[in-house]
């Protein structure tokens, strides 16, 4: 039986009774880590191989460790990692040196990913961001500059698939220019089409062969000044499935953000409904609360199709196995190029 087209939070470090018997019978196409979950290293290692027995099948686990203020993984039981920015500023000065960065630092986080039973990971952020936006994307992306963004994300996601875990871009079709963080509220980009597709497009266009990308909350008023993209059919089959060329898995942004609260009326199920029919693949839920998850369950429908087939190929990145690493020389160079 294929799985439900679905990511569900896990907020807590161990399972409950309920939630258990809970995923089991939902058997959603993914899970993902939250802050709460994470404790130890040993902690989360058992705490994946359980959820994975309650799914029922070997799905993938993800979690946000893009590095800087995005990290699931905190010290001291972890490393800390730099925001995107900071191989940005590299870039700057040495463009060999800043890949090279990128890529090992994504390779370092894979690393660590993996060793816990972690693989996927909602990374590399590919928004440009622009003066006078909400600084809610600030430092996650790689630069102001669209033509540089594309590649260090790259470098930053072949560092991921080299240890055997898989990407995500985000937030398609671009969330730089936002005035307003879509956790909070509903933005709307009144930017010309011309100007989104020189800018906000650019990189994701670049990397429009990713295995999996994430929708943006937003509404752009040159594509659809009546719904997000998350939600509109216009802003995903011709900008993100033509425009962009973006074949790969579909993930909604999670579905709780008060942006979509905003954009809709109806709740999670309406919600889970409203993406998926707009042509999303998966939806995220990620409040970790059991009405929440078990409300946009009943707006989902088991993986089928194209989507199923997508869904495979982003398990073939995650499940693969991670090539030789020496993750102490890895770190003495990474801190080498990172000054």
């Amino acid at each position: 039986m294929a799985p439900l087209s679905i990511s569900f939070g896990i907020r807590q470090p161990s399972l409950d009774h309920v939630l258990r018997s809970f995923l089991r019978q939902a058997q959603p196409w993914s899970l993902i880590l939250f802050r709460e979950a994470c404790v130890t290293r040993d902690q989360v290692r058992e705490l994946c191989a359980d959820m994975r027995e309650a799914a029922g099948y070997d799905c993938v686990v993800y979690i946000d460790q893009e590095g800087g203020r995005v990290a699931r993984l905190k010290a001291p039981e972890w490393p800390t990692w730099p925001p995107s920015a900071a191989y940005g500023k590299l870039y700057a000065n040495d463009a060999k040196v800043a890949l090279e960065a990128a890529h090992l630092g994504h390779r370092l986080i894979a690393h660590e990913l993996k060793s816990m039973g972690v693989d996927g990971d909602f990374t590399p952020v590919c928004d440009t961001p622009v003066d006078g936006a909400d600084p809610i994307i600030g430092d996650r992306a790689f630069s102001h500059d669209p033509q540089i963004i594309p590649k260090l994300a790259r470098a930053a996601l072949e560092g991921l698939h080299e240890g055997g875990v898989a990407g995500c871009i985000k937030h398609m079709p671009g969330h730089g220019r936002a005035e307003a963080d879509s956790h909070l509220a509903l933005p709307k980009v009144r930017a010309s089409e011309v100007d989104l597709m020189a800018r906000d497009v650019f990189p994701f266009a670049q990397m429009a062969d990713a295995e999996a990308a994430m929708t943006a909350h937003i509404v752009y008023e040159a594509w659809d000044p009546d719904r997000p993209a998350t939600c509109s059919p216009t802003v995903i089959e011709k900008i993100i499935r033509g425009r962009i060329g973006f074949d790969g898995l579909l993930m909604s942004d999670d579905l709780d953000m008060k942006a979509l609260q905003y954009a809709m009326n109806g709740g999670l199920t309406e919600r889970a409904e409203a993406a998926l029919k707009a042509g999303c693949d998966v939806v995220l839920q990620c409040s970790g609360v059991l009405k929440d998850m078990e409300a946009t369950a009943k707006g989902c429908q088991t993986l089928a199709g194209p989507s199923l087939v997508r869904a495979r190929a982003v398990e073939a990145f995650a499940k693969r196995p991670a090539e030789d690493f020496d993750a102490e020389a890895g770190w003495v160079r990474f801190r080498e190029l990172m000054g």
